[in-house]
């Protein structure tokens, strides 16, 4: 049995338009941090963003006491990333960037503003679903393909070779014990990377071998002679032909790859998360349920986890609390549900989640865009485990 994993880079197109809402609400919350910022007079933010060739549109609705300069944010943004010239397809300098920006709809603001609300409390920005997962298979407590292939995006991030432009995707495929459900070994190895010819001399396999060395060294635990890498599979990506020179990018795009990879048993619910403020649960309960799922993994509950929360827009508290362990609950599904309803061990509502996890930080959004999970964000935190063992008295 193999599992796949997919991840990108930051430089994919979609990650772009990511990041440039991602760092809009950033600059939101910095400037609104000068004026005295609480939950009681946050902004709420829902940014879309399309990125095209040689365009990049900034659109959604923001209600906000401040001002940020939306041009100027969307140009650095795009050139932090390395998109300074059309032969990597995309010039930061030189797109035109179109602000259309809305006022937030004052039917959704009088149950998320807590001076609005019925309850007196910040309401769910919006209905929806949100899935966490966690799992035994790595450290982290998530899947092994996952981990596997985020680890080489980064590397390639960061190896500081020119040859490699921003623009680049990977996948990775395990094989797992058919008995026993547990991986045994790295299989298949997919590095797509846009090049950039300016920097390549001589033979243009030694930009294979040089990507064959970066993913190697990143995966060598896991690697053995078995291994295939694959390289470029259409023989050819050209950095001129990359980015929003080739494919568009839009928010939310690329949620499978950011949450679990397509992981089975990971599902995704909701919607876009790094472009909305945390009132909004595809933000906020996206990360309280991975917390809760890890938590019940950490503490020897099961050894996978899913968690399901469901919301109602306008009301704090979850509309709903599914939890399926896939048959290795040490205690009832049924049961880990009631002890995660207990506001006592999780608050689960949006202010709960806002201040456990400070989303009010731009630092925080400024990071997301490029991992939801494997850094030291306080969602990833094992620190109720206790808690939740004396619940379940084990």
């Amino acid at each position: 049995m193999q599992i796949s994993s997919e991840s990108v880079k930051v430089g994919h197109p979609d990650i772009v338009a990511d990041i440039v809402a991602a760092n809009v609400i950033a600059a939101i919350l910095d400037e609104e941090k000068k004026k005295g910022l609480n939950t009681a007079n946050m902004p709420h933010c829902g940014i879309e963003v399309f990125l095209g060739k040689g365009i990049c549109i900034v659109g959604g609705e923001v209600r906000t006491r401040t001002y940020v300069d939306i041009d100027n944010i969307a140009r650095e943004s795009i050139l932090s990333i390395g998109y300074n010239h059309a032969a990597v397809g995309l010039n930061g300098k030189l797109m035109g960037v179109l602000n259309a920006i809305i006022p937030q709809s004052p039917d959704i603001n009088q149950g998320t503003s807590c001076l609005l609300n019925k309850d007196h409390e910040i309401g769910a920005g919006d209905q929806g679903i949100m899935y966490g997962f966690a799992c035994n298979e790595t450290p982290e407590l998530l899947p092994l393909p996952y981990v596997l292939v985020n680890k080489m995006m980064r590397a390639f991030e960061y190896c500081q070779d020119p040859i490699f432009a921003p623009d680049g995707k990977g996948q990775v495929s395990v094989d797992y014990d058919l008995k026993t459900g547990k991986p045994l070994r790295l299989a298949k190895v997919l590095m797509s990377n846009a090049i950039d010819y300016r920097y390549v001399k001589g033979n243009k396999s030694k930009v294979r071998d040089k990507a064959k060395k970066i993913a190697f060294d990143c995966l060598e635990e896991f690697v053995d002679k078995k291994t295939e890498f694959l390289f470029n599979p259409t023989g050819e990506w050209n950095a001129i032909n990359s980015c929003s020179a080739a494919d568009s990018g839009v928010t939310g795009r690329k949620l499978v790859v950011q949450f679990y990879g397509g992981y089975p048993g990971a599902q995704l619910g909701g919607g876009s998360v790094v472009n909305k403020s945390p009132e909004k649960v595809d933000c906020s309960a996206a990360f309280g349920a991975r917390y809760v799922a890890k938590n019940i993994v950490a503490a020897g509950l099961a050894s996978k986890c899913s968690v399901q929360l469901a919301y109602a827009i306008g009301i704090a508290r979850p509309f709903s609390i599914y939890i399926n362990t896939f048959g290795t609950g040490k205690i009832s599904d049924e049961k880990l549900a009631k002890i995660v309803e207990d506001q006592d061990i999780f608050d689960l509502t949006p202010e709960g989640m806002i201040g456990k996890f400070s989303l009010l930080s731009g630092e925080i959004y400024r990071k997301i865009p490029r991992t939801f999970f494997m850094d030291n964000y306080r969602w990833e935190k094992t620190d109720m485990v206790k808690s939740l063992q004396k619940a379940a008295k084990i």
